[in-house]
């Protein structure tokens, strides 16, 4: 008995050791993503002179210069609005497909249902770059190549991860609902648009929030597959920037902010969200 009582307090002793590490870790990851960010925050204000001499320090004035030279000397808005058009686009075509193949493969019974969910599965282990050589390829073929209609497709038909989180929320959800609805003649896309789809709202957040912060911080992809100037992305744009960081050294600090601060408010809005969605699953079943 004694022994046991040793070996207890041996494991708690270890467990909280381990948890003030975590909490240490996270603590100080933490604090320099802050420290990052408020730095950057204050360098946009600042010019360059004041940024050599003082990157750490509080801005000698603010000045609201490098976000209207931005704008003025440079196509930032056109950059700014494209990435709002791939993302927002991009996104809402993810989720609706993701959303209608995962309710197919959750509620029906079929010939090569476990293939086609391991397919998924599979994707779920390779980044999209993986198939970078065939998109370029079928991209050039179908005269899609360097511009934004073709990027759109590439971003929404990535949605293996996206099928994954739909199909998990779907089991949970008690097939009584379909039976019912069809004894009362509602057709099967009634049924997931009008009983199903109403109930993923959680889900829909976060696999909407998880995809578009993905394509908003995309470098590789438009990097690859949009080569035009009329069609950069604000990542290409900050990366042409950062390839002259002298020269466009105050700029670069404003592009990064204004490239935050969509991703930023969107995350504060839907997090209550987010949390509910990656949870929701877990406890329902």
């Amino acid at each position: 008995m004694a022994k046991k009582g040793k070996n207890k307090e041996i494991i708690s002793g270890t467990s909280r050791l381990v948890r003030w590490i975590f909490s240490i870790l996270l603590l100080l990851f933490t604090s320099i993503t802050i420290f990052v960010l408020f730095s950057t925050f204050l360098n946009s204000f600042k010019t360059k002179a004041n940024i050599l001499n003082d990157t750490f320090g509080w801005p000698q004035s603010f000045s609201l210069d490098s976000y209207i030279e931005i704008f003025k000397k440079d196509n930032f808005g056109r950059y700014f609005l494209n990435s709002i058009l791939l993302t927002g686009c991009g996104t809402t075509g993810c989720v609706m497909l993701a959303a209608l193949t995962a309710f197919g493969i959750a509620r029906y019974e079929f010939k090569g249902k476990p293939l086609l969910t391991s397919y998924f599965l599979f994707g779920m282990m390779f980044p999209i770059q993986v198939s970078v050589l065939p998109l370029f390829i079928i991209l050039k073929k179908l005269s899609l190549l360097n511009k934004l209609p073709g990027m759109i497709l590439v971003y929404a038909s990535g949605i293996s991860l996206s099928v994954y989180i739909f199909q998990k929320f779907f089991r949970t959800v008690p097939t009584a609902l379909d039976e019912s609805a069809r004894l009362d003649g509602a057709s099967e896309f009634r049924i997931f648009a009008q009983i199903i789809l109403p109930l993923c709202k959680p889900v829909i957040s976060t696999v909407a929030l998880i995809t578009a912060v993905g394509e908003w911080n995309d470098f590789y992809m438009p990097m690859v597959l949009l080569g035009g100037k009329s069609v950069r992305t604000l990542p290409l744009a900050i990366y042409n920037y950062l390839n002259e960081f002298i020269k466009y050294m105050n700029v670069s600090f404003a592009a990064v902010m204004i490239t935050l601060i969509p991703i930023i408010v969107i995350y504060f809005l839907f997090s209550n969200q987010l949390v509910e969605g990656i949870t929701g699953g877990a406890v329902k079943g």
